[in-house]
């Protein structure tokens, strides 16, 4: 234990001395057997190894294949909207064409006027036979 003076500043005491060695250790008899499973630890490493760059490789191409893919559709989106923008101007062409009011100005630029109600006729189809 160390003591402790009367400003606050604590002692440490010495760690114990090391016992020295008294002499080299002998060479265990299992070396050559470590070897041999160190020979396959590097060789599983390397399977290992090779199996995870052939993941990842896999992933990335994965990856690509749907980057491809959000690109295509990405584009046929793009199309779809513009040949929706062409299908409404088309609409809007046809119903302004087919307005009964341009159809009769027009009508009426060319000379002809609509004919009186007493000025029609009506045809017998039945006795034609």
């Amino acid at each position: 234990m160390a003591a402790v003076d009367w400003f606050g500043t604590a002692e440490v005491a010495a760690p114990p001395a090391a016992r020295p060695r008294r002499g080299p250790r002998p060479a265990p008899a299992a070396a050559p057997r470590r070897r041999a499973r160190s020979g396959r630890r590097i060789g599983g490493g390397i399977v290992w190894i090779s199996v995870f760059a052939v993941l990842l490789a896999g992933v990335v191409a994965l990856n690509v294949a749907v980057l491809r893919a959000n690109i295509g559709v990405n584009k046929l989106n793009q199309k779809t909207t513009q040949l929706q923008e062409q299908n409404a101007a088309l609409a809007s062409q046809v119903s302004a064409a087919a307005a009964s009011l341009r159809i009769e100005a027009a009508a009426r630029k060319l000379g002809l006027v609509p004919a009186l109600s007493t000025d029609t006729s009506y045809v017998n189809l039945g006795a034609a036979r």
